[in-house]
């Protein structure tokens, strides 16, 4: 790292302060967003999103009803909820492909049988930047939006994608 006072240019990178003349160093190696993209994903929250309202089915329902929903409102995932509205699990388009298809009497069983235990949430005062680490490290399409345990909304890679779109000078 060159020393921008003395261009002292054998600084390791990460040094706190310059080797030659003693300048303090540690604030030049702080993130500085490039852009608009890089400034609303560290700057901006879940919230900007305005995440759907989550649509939400009981982990005691049966499947059959679990599907209905999802082809009646069209999305592609369902957040199941506990007795007390906890959330407690996400249905998803991947679930029935990988964990129903095929299975004889499916209709019938509960959901709880099939959804994904504890999925990855976010909080909707979580960055942006965590929100897609969360979902680029897991490889999932939705993330639940949970406040204090109970589900407030859904997000999609769409909508952040949609998002970050907007922001650039040809979206």
């Amino acid at each position: 790292m060159k020393c921008p006072a003395c261009g002292f240019d054998r600084n390791p990178p990460g040094s706190d302060e310059c080797a030659n003349c003693s300048l303090p160093l540690a604030h030049l190696d702080e993130y500085v967003p490039q852009g608009p993209v890089e400034q609303s994903l560290t700057a901006d929250t879940v919230a900007v999103l305005d995440p759907r309202p989550p649509v939400t089915v009981a982990a005691t329902a049966p499947l059959r009803d679990a599907m209905r929903q999802l082809i009646a409102a069209r999305i592609g995932a369902l957040l199941v909820t506990g007795s007390a509205g906890e959330l407690v699990g996400i249905l998803t388009e991947r679930d029935f492909l990988t964990k129903v298809a095929g299975a004889p009497g499916f209709e019938a069983e509960p959901v709880s049988a099939f959804m994904t235990r504890d999925p990855e949430t976010v909080s909707p005062n979580d960055r942006l930047a965590v929100a897609l680490g969360k979902m680029d490290a897991g490889g999932y399409r939705h993330l639940p939006v949970v406040e204090r345990g109970k589900p407030v909304g859904v997000i999609s890679v769409r909508d952040v994608l949609r998002h970050l779109t907007a922001l650039t000078p040809e979206g």
